[in-house]
């Protein structure tokens, strides 16, 4: 590489690591750049920026990169395979999902052994018809580094199919239409498009969203007539404000095509007759620190909504009175401050309610009699969660149950009875649940606010203290973080770890005052809730103090940023997947995807308030002159959501200001994007390697034990 600048600490490092036959770290070089903004900060990584992505010095730094990886991580490689082996063999090779039935047909999606990527198919009105492949992805997907179908509808006559794919990575979709009376694809093509996909009517048109090329806003709908040319597709509508996203649908019932519009403040939803195309309505005009979105079923809109209601209630409004605005809209649920409703689904004759109490999502149904049911559960930590319903004319609703311990179960239960009908156990071969335990603890943050944390480990576990522990959370957005079966976390939890999920501040597990707590000017508060959770975990015997590893992924990436500087002690390896680290000069550049639409997350750094207080916490601009934990940092070339010179900066100026010896790995996928490798597999390899390289630093190399021989209960919920 050119222009390559060394510190005297680096180079005496680099000295050591030569003596020690140790591969030697590449070096990014430093040049000059004035950073806009309120002092004009000096960043002499700035020029790892690439928004083409072609810059012969930076592609040859990230293989560079790459290369040091490779020499670092090979001793782990007999490990790596051991652990994708377990991994992938928890997986049935040949699995199905269950066929849902929407007007005549049945839809699955259904893997053959080895294949990376499902087929897309459907049966003409019983399941023993004979199977229509609507998508043969992996012959699409041959040849390709990179393959995602992320959307597909099908035209109201059961004819067409419109889809959405993606053979970058960077979510830049294109639209493709395909007859399936004929198998053939037409000649039909849009590009730059969100994977959000909507059928009108007349069968001959297709309503999409056009992306802006530059900063991959969500801008426009537009419509698409068969048969014409993208450049004659007519503008439906435009939005102005850079802090909304967009996307379009259908409600449950048909009725209405709808635009929904959401900022990190605020909602919008115009909704038009789909039976008869004219005007679009605004159910009710946007306004700040207001939420709803809107449901269709009958003669009635159902509508979730924050107002005078922070944990969101239920409302409704007559077809008849729906023009009235939100004058007309009634208490249908009033607002429960205990129970958090994060999601719906209007049927003719109930109501399915997600709503959150107590860290957990639970089911309530809600006939139009007024009578209320739970779905119950005997586990203390786990999810349920609202599946595919497109007929609503049912009286059963499908929903998935899962926790740490049971993988994913696809219910369907009769809304007058309660009576419920297992549809599906999914697969995991070799393992038994019965090996394994999962509970609930409430760790103290330093504020004196209770933290959630939902632990799973193998029987027999003892807390003496010794154990090494892998803590997981996100934290952002209001997202919340389910205690899910994953495939990948047995083969820690044989090795003797504890796995944790911190249920920090900044999701919504507790409400939606638990999301106000973790941004904007109260960020911080879950950096010190997952560094506390942490401390408590360890004081309590779950694991050893110095064999605790921290991980987290994009926003999530920034929580492992912060807790490094702010705790590197605490933690003895950090695994940082597509992280959000440089959060003043991104969010100072209105032209970065994502930027505008964030401002009520993060803050507008114009404002020197949130400036300065970003500049607090974030992690590229807080990297010190100290020890560190030994670190994997991962990015992809081509990530629509986090650039990838946020972490190649940051891993840059790491090396230059790091003490100790602990390794530091960046792994670069230069084919992929924010959700890295595609495939059903390829993405297990990429957790195998960083999986090995934690596990190795943690002194955790011994292999699994056998499982214990005996039966394996059936569990029912």
């Amino acid at each position: 590489m050119k222009r390559i600048v060394i510190g005297a600490a680096l180079a005496a490092a680099a000295a050591l690591a030569q003596a020690q036959s140790a591969p030697t770290p590449p070096v990014a070089a430093q040049k000059p750049f004035m950073v806009k903004g309120p002092d004009n900060r000096n960043d002499p990584y700035y020029w790892l920026r690439d928004d083409e992505r072609k810059n012969p010095e930076m592609l040859a730094y990230l293989n560079a990169e790459n290369s040091y990886a490779d020499a670092v991580l090979a001793p782990t490689k007999p490990l790596q395979e051991t652990l994708f082996n377990e991994i992938v063999g928890r997986i049935k090779q040949d699995d199905a999902s269950v066929p849902v039935r929407e007007r005549g047909y049945y839809y699955f999606s259904r893997f053959n052994s080895g294949q990376d990527y499902p087929i897309i198919a459907r049966k003409a009105g019983s399941l023993k018809a004979r199977e229509q492949v609507m998508l043969d992805q992996p012959a699409m997907a041959r040849g390709l580094g990179f393959f995602a179908v992320s959307d597909w509808t099908v035209s109201q006559d059961n004819r067409l199919l419109a889809y959405a794919v993606d053979t970058v990575g960077r979510r830049q979709y294109t639209l493709k239409v395909k007859d399936l009376s004929n198998g053939r694809t037409l000649p039909d093509s849009v590009g730059n498009v969100e994977a959000d996909l909507v059928w009108a009517d007349d069968n001959r048109t297709v309503y999409y969203i056009e992306k802006d090329p530059v900063t991959l806003l969500s801008k426009r709908v537009k419509a698409h007539v068969l048969g014409t040319p993208a450049s004659a597709d007519k503008l439906v509508y435009e939005e102005k404000d850079d802090s909304f996203y967009m996307g379009v649908g259908r409600t449950s019932d048909d009725k209405f095509i709808c635009i929904y519009l959401q900022s990190t403040v605020s909602n919008e939803q115009r909704c038009m007759n789909a039976a008869a195309p004219g005007q679009w309505a605004v159910l009710a005009p946007r306004e700040r620190d207001f939420h709803y979105s809107a449901d269709h079923v009958g003669h009635r809109w159902i509508v979730r909504t924050n107002w005078n209601a922070p944990n969101y209630k239920l409302m409704t409004v007559a077809d008849a009175d729906a023009a009235v605005g939100r004058a007309a809209w009634r208490d249908l649920v009033p607002h429960n401050p205990q129970a958090f409703i994060e999601n719906f689904q209007p049927f003719e004759s109930f109501i399915a309610i997600e709503q959150r109490t107590s860290g957990n999502k639970h089911i309530r149904l809600l006939a139009n009699d007024g009578r209320s049911r739970d779905v119950a559960s005997d586990e203390p930590a786990y999810a349920m969660t609202i599946e595919a319903n497109p007929e609503v004319a049912s009286t059963r609703l499908r929903y998935t149950y899962d926790s740490l311990t049971t993988p994913e179960i696809t219910y369907e239960v009769d809304a007058r009875s309660g009576g419920r009908t297992v549809l599906k156990r999914t697969p995991a071969p070799g393992y038994d649940p019965a090996l394994y335990i999962t509970e609930r603890v409430w760790a103290p943050a330093r504020d004196g606010t209770r933290i959630p944390v939902s632990l799973i480990y193998r029987n027999g576990f003892k807390r003496d203290g010794t154990a090494a522990m892998l803590q997981y959370a996100y934290g952002s957005y209001g997202s919340s973080t389910d205690p899910a079966w994953a495939a990948t976390v047995p083969s820690l939890l044989d090795r003797g770890m504890v796995y944790a999920i911190a249920h920090i501040r900044g999701g919504q597990e507790m409400g939606r005052a638990w999301y106000d707590q973790g941004k904007l000017l109260n960020k911080k508060n879950s950096f010190t809730d997952f560094i506390d959770v942490s401390r408590y975990l360890t004081s309590q015997g779950y694991a050893a103090k110095d064999r605790v590893a921290g991980m987290g992924g994009s926003a999530g990436g920034l929580l492992m940023g912060g807790i490094s500087n702010m705790a590197p002690q605490d933690y003895r390896v950090i695994v940082n997947q597509v992280p959000f680290v440089d959060v003043v000069t991104t969010m100072l550049d209105a032209s970065i995807p994502l930027t505008t639409n964030e401002y009520d997350e993060w803050g507008n750094p114009a404002d020197r308030q949130y400036y300065d207080y970003m500049l607090s916490y974030s992690p590229y601009d807080q990297l010190q002159r100290k020890a560190y934990p030994a670190m994997f940092v991962g990015t992809g070339l081509w990530d629509s959501q986090v650039q990838y010179y946020e972490p190649a900066k940051y891993v840059a100026r790491l090396r230059t200001l790091k003490t100790d010896r602990n390794p530091l790995v960046f792994r670069v996928n230069m084919e992929a994007g924010h959700g890295g490798k595609s495939g059903r597999f390829n993405r297990y390899r990429s957790i195998a390697e960083y999986y090995a390289f934690m596990l190795n630093e943690l002194g955790v190399t011994s292999p699994a034990p056998q499982p214990a021989i005996g039966p394996s209960p059936e569990r029912g919920r």
